[in-house]
């Protein structure tokens, strides 16, 4: 009896605590599918942000202006950095010395050829020409006496009444003599050269700079500048061309110029020389280190507007006949060197065209290659674009 009621007790709770099992499993089942759905959810709205962040919304398109390539005739200079210089300049230096007796000038003064500038004192280089005059005069009296001994001593040598050592004798004191006047008659010409080197004179039409020296100041024969004389009618412009011009140079120093024709203008900045000038020379040969060769031009300066030593512009005009390639400069970026623009396309996008350009014209800039005729590029809103960038052109 007591056995058949332990069994039935033991059943009892077996039963009891597999329903419990029963229950705990459920409820873990429960708690996990719940958890599943959160990270499912969780899962899907991650993706769908990660979705929204790979694609983000395109720019709005980029505000430009554009306008049409133009081809044209374009008329522009070669410039080049040049130098205005004299084309007759001379020191002024004293050939003897002495003190300073006169100037016959005013600093900065037109001077005429042979018009008296410096006296130096000469009363030292007078008495040196009278004192050689004198001793001229002593001479010619001793050949006079030695000519007339020399002709005696052949009158008794023709009568044998003389030795003939003595007939020698007289003869070479007579041609002593001789050279002794002759030596008398060069020092002259030398002292009156030095009389004559008192005075200095203007070697030619010109202007005459500031003096270096006032009256009573001593100079030395060949040392002591006294002032500079330069030309003033026509003055030289030197520029430097590189040796691959020298064909086009030759060829316009070859051609007839007019007097009015403007292929040569000279520049100061932004004041333009107003005589046109023309080309002179070329130097005798290119400079083995700079690969530049000297080329000389004449301008006329009857104004006086130029002054020797000016630094300028020499403009050079460019008479090709063919039509170029013009675009605002504007339109121009830079990059590592190479230039670029932003040529637009039916689909109201720009791309990227590198280009090659030539002189710069105002505002505008030749293009030597990289566009066409008809063509557009972008001139305004540049620094906002990129390549394949949309855009919204301007009315």
């Amino acid at each position: 009896m007591f056995k058949k009621n332990w069994d039935r007790l033991i059943i009892k709770r077996l039963v009891a605590k597999r329903q419990k099992i029963k229950i705990n499993i459920s409820m873990y089942s429960k708690k996990i599918i719940k958890y599943a759905a959160f990270v499912a959810v969780f899962f899907i709205a991650a993706c769908n942000s990660n979705k929204e962040a790979a694609m983000p919304a395109a720019p709005p398109p980029v505000k430009v202006s554009v306008q049409p390539v133009t081809v044209a005739d374009a008329v522009y200079y070669d410039e080049y950095p040049a130098t205005v210089n004299p084309l007759n300049q001379v020191d002024l230096r004293p050939q003897v010395s002495g003190f300073i007796s006169g100037v016959y000038f005013k600093d900065g003064d037109r001077v005429k050829k042979g018009q008296l500038l410096y006296s130096i004192d000469a009363q030292l280089y007078a008495a040196n020409y009278e004192q050689a005059v004198a001793g001229l005069k002593v001479q010619e009296a001793n050949l006079n006496k030695a000519q007339k001994d020399a002709n005696r001593f052949h009158e008794l040598d023709k009568n044998d009444a003389v030795a003939k050592q003595l007939v020698d004798n007289a003869d070479a004191a007579l041609e002593v003599a001789r050279k002794q006047a002759d030596a008398s008659r060069a020092n002259i010409q030398a002292v009156q050269t030095n009389v004559k080197y008192t005075k200095v004179y203007a070697p030619f039409d010109g202007v005459i700079g500031i003096s270096a020296v006032k009256t009573g100041a001593a100079v030395s024969a060949g040392l002591t500048l006294l002032n500079t004389v330069s030309s003033v009618n026509e003055l030289a412009v030197d520029v430097n061309i590189d040796q691959k011009e020298i064909y086009r140079f030759t060829l316009l120093m070859n051609e007839k110029q007019k007097t009015a024709d403007s292929t040569f203008t000279l520049a100061f900045g932004k004041d333009v020389y107003p005589f046109p000038g023309k080309i002179s020379l070329l130097d005798r040969a290119v400079n083995p280190q700079t690969g530049t060769i000297k080329a000389r031009l004449i301008f006329p300066n009857d104004k006086n507007l130029l002054i020797a030593g000016m630094n300028g512009t020499v403009r050079v005009k460019n008479n090709a006949s063919t039509q170029s390639v013009l675009i605002p400069y504007k339109a121009v970026t830079e990059q590592l060197g190479e230039f670029f623009v932003y040529v637009p396309n039916d689909s109201n996008k720009v791309s990227q065209r590198k280009i090659i350009l030539g002189k710069q014209i105002g505002t505008n800039v030749i293009v030597k290659d990289g566009l066409k005729e008809n063509e557009k590029v972008v001139v305004e809103g540049v620094q906002n674009l990129r390549e394949g960038a949309s855009i919204n052109t301007k009315s």
